[in-house]
């Protein structure tokens, strides 16, 4: 039988798994708050029995993540992660320095289904979901590993957490269980390609989350060549979707754009954009793209995103560039796995 990871298991989950191993309820708190510390055996837990700590190794396992390997910025100390799964698979995550503090991008899949031609997890494929234990160990992991209490939190790597639903919203109120982690749910950032019906079942679940959009073009045509998502789910269905969702929970949307030079970076296309979305409650967070090795584009210069913002801003629309960290250790997600993938290993196959 798998043995039971146990980040996957709500405090309750874990309350009923020790009754059922013929032990009080009490054990379970000392065990949850272990859990909790990041634990990576069951040795650690010093203050439960040996025999106990044996019975729970032969069935379950503490949930902490083999780091595969680390990469750390000498521009900013941002540092980046390389998990390695049980199943041999890997994922990322990375830790980035604020001025209000820690915050950390984490996946929420093994590879990804929705195939955008400007990201790196694209060409590998997808593999499989992440349970929330797995997206839970990858916060418990790194806090751990650097000594660093996080308080931000952004579903911005590897996957689309909206296609991984129910394991991400599990995930999320693990991690704003006072009794683990705690994160205001204020302080997580959820970022999705645009699947419409997941969007109007995220507003019904009164996890008042920031929404960030993966938008990226202004009309169809465009958006379904770099975004196939769009091909099922259009703008207008979208838009709506958003619309709907910033007037129902009162929440600000962000409408992320990757600046891509000649493709979707003109000052007309900033304009449409600033139709699309002009008078909504939110904000455009411009990227300059990544130079992803196989992509063939190209970021956008200063001046041309100084123009977008402007034109933009005559439309009443906020927007800003996203500030860029751990640029000599290729931060953004995707390609630290793609090259372990490529080198043989984290595959999962």
């Amino acid at each position: 039988m798998d043995k039971i990871n146990l980040m996957d298991l709500s405090f309750e989950e874990t309350e009923k798994f020790i009754e059922s191993m013929g032990e009080k309820r009490f054990r379970a708190k000392q065990i949850f708050q272990w859990i909790y510390r990041g634990v990576e055996s069951f040795d650690e837990m010093t203050n439960i029995s040996a025999d106990l700590r044996e019975r729970l190794s032969q069935n379950s396992f503490t949930g902490y993540l083999r780091i595969a390997s680390k990469l750390v910025s000498k521009i900013d100390g941002t540092i980046k992660y390389l998990f390695e799964l049980e199943d041999g698979n890997a994922v990322e995550s990375v830790l980035m320095k604020y001025k209000y503090g820690y915050s950390i991008c984490i996946s929420t899949q093994v590879g990804c289904k929705m195939g955008c031609t400007f990201c790196a997890s694209a060409p590998l494929g997808f593999k499989r979901n992440l349970t929330a234990g797995e997206i839970l160990g990858q916060i418990i992991t790194v806090q751990r590993d650097s000594g660093e209490k996080i308080s931000n939190v952004v579903l911005m790597g590897i996957g689309e957490p909206l296609d991984n639903y129910d394991n991400v919203m599990k995930f999320l109120k693990l991690a704003n269980d006072e009794r683990g982690l705690g994160i205001g749910a204020r302080h997580f950032s959820l970022s999705t390609s645009g699947i419409v019906p997941r969007i109007y079942a995220l507003m019904k679940e009164n996890f008042p989350l920031t929404l960030s959009i993966s938008l990226h073009s202004t009309n169809d045509t465009d958006r379904s060549a770099i975004m196939p998502v769009n091909r099922k789910y259009s703008i207008d269905k979208l838009i709506e979707a958003c619309k709907i969702y910033t007037k129902e929970t009162g929440r600000r949307i962000t409408f992320e754009y990757a600046m891509i030079s000649g493709v979707n970076d003109s000052a007309e296309k900033a304009k449409e954009l600033g139709r699309l979305i002009k008078g909504m409650l939110c904000h455009v967070n411009l990227i300059p793209v990544n130079n992803v090795e196989g992509t063939g584009f190209i970021r956008s210069g200063r001046k041309t995103i100084e123009k977008f913002i402007e034109v933009l801003s005559s439309y009443g629309v906020e927007a800003t560039v996203r500030r860029e960290l751990g640029s000599d250790i290729s931060a953004a997600c995707g390609q630290l796995r793609r090259s372990a993938v490529e080198s043989g290993k984290g595959s999962g196959d």
